[in-house]
């Protein structure tokens, strides 16, 4: 009996726990803790948490590793290769073609998330995705008052500022770009740029980078009262124009053409951007919008999610360079954060009979539209009758072009 209970033993997964899982299994923890009791970005940070658990488990048929004939570890093989059998007057098969064989049939064996995580590997899920912001997302704000646009530029500051600092610190061009983008604070594009030019660090930026998204709140605004003053916060904006239907469609269009002219490599998610606006824009296509906004993007958000937490294992995500990552990353979104309201004041240095308020500059990330709901909320804060929030959408729409097309130029000069 004593046999049977051991036999049984070394068929579970226990004996396979190590402390690094043990440590990963923390972390998690600490990520749905931050998503369900506090609110942090619930719809990014659950299923990155719960894969992230799932990754720190000896599972089978989930992320799959399989054991080849030699005892080393490959990655499924997701085709079945042909066999021709031998003839009736053929010799019988030696033990060396039956092992080549087996060989093979092993190597056909294949997990869930070995063919869902090929929307992050083929690089689907974060167009998509871009596909459902668009058609959440009003551009009216930046075409009413398109200066704001260079409000999303100044806010990449932090991800040129970061990829320097990340040279500095010992990594290579492609792994630093890959870094200085979770600046924009935009996890689509952090995953489509580590994915095409830093695979190995695609989940501790992207858990960066999302983490960092769900932070807005927190982050932000002890940056927007140190480089701000009293009297900029209580600034009141003109009301915004009434933007036509027209001037929509003709934006997403021409936007489009420029930013895909300006830098190609960006084409995916400047594509699936305007087309998922246009859609929402030209009210003839009310059923694929709804879809856009809610079936796609949700469906889409589970597996990106877990797909980006089933990344971290315990044995790439417990390595000095995460930690480094995790720092430069905080430094990226500072930064960025600061670049957007020292725009703002340089605005209004330059143009000071029409003022901005300095707040709306730190939703030049891409954030959307949580960052620009907290530069409403902290101009409140000083004036509660004072409405930022349309105002603040301008800067946080051009941050998402932004961060897209600082992508696109990094993949065009780095990536070929």
């Amino acid at each position: 009996m004593l046999d049977g209970l051991l036999s049984f033993f070394q068929t579970t997964g226990f004996q396979a726990i190590t402390w690094q899982m043990l440590v990963m299994w923390a972390i998690a923890a600490a990520l749905l803790y931050l998503a369900i009791a506090k609110g942090f970005e619930p719809l990014l940070l659950v299923p990155i948490a719960f894969g992230a658990l799932v990754a720190n488990l000896p599972t089978r048929g989930v992320i799959t590793t399989d054991r080849l004939a030699d005892g080393t570890s490959q990655s499924a093989v997701f085709r079945i290769e042909a066999q021709v059998l031998p003839e009736p007057t053929s010799p019988p098969a030696t033990d060396e073609s039956s092992e080549k064989l087996k060989l093979r049939v092993e190597r056909v064996e294949g997990g869930l998330y070995d063919f869902i995580s090929q929307g992050v590997k083929l690089e689907l899920f974060p167009p998509l995705i871009f596909l459902g912001v668009g058609a959440l997302t009003d551009f009216g704000p930046l075409i009413a008052m398109p200066r704001t646009l260079l409000l999303g530029a100044a806010a990449q500051l932090g991800l040129f500022i970061t990829f320097m600092g990340a040279n500095l610190l010992g990594f290579t061009s492609k792994q630093s770009a890959s870094i200085g983008i979770i600046g924009g604070a935009d996890g689509p594009t952090a995953i489509f740029l580590s994915n095409k030019l830093a695979p190995e660090l695609l989940g501790a930026i992207a858990v960066a980078a999302y983490s960092y998204m769900s932070l807005v709140p927190l982050i932000q605004p002890p940056i927007m009262r140190l480089l701000t003053t009293k009297k900029e916060r209580v600034i009141r904006m003109k009301s915004l124009r009434k933007v036509s239907k027209l001037e929509k469609l003709v934006f997403a269009i021409v936007v489009m053409i420029i930013c895909i002219l300006l830098v190609p490599d960006a084409s995916a998610l400047i594509a699936m951007l305007m087309l998922g606006n246009f859609l929402r824009e030209c009210g003839a296509t009310e059923r694929l919008v709804k879809s856009a906004q809610n079936e796609i993007i949700n469906v889409l958000t589970i597996f990106l999610g877990t797909s980006v937490g089933l990344t971290m294992q315990a044995e790439t995500f417990l390595a000095p360079a995460t930690i480094k990552i995790i720092v430069l990353g905080v430094v990226a979104f500072g930064f960025s954060t600061a670049g957007g309201i020292l725009g703002a004041k340089i605005m209004n240095w330059l143009s000071p009979h029409n003022p901005v308020n300095p707040l709306i500059g730190s939703a030049g990330v891409s954030a959307v539209p949580m960052a620009a709901r907290v530069s409403h909320n902290e101009g409140q804060r000083y004036d509660s009758s004072n409405y930022l929030l349309m105002h603040a959408m301008g800067p946080n729409v051009a941050g998402v072009i932004g961060t897209a097309v600082a992508a696109g130029y990094f993949i065009s000069t780095l990536g070929h």
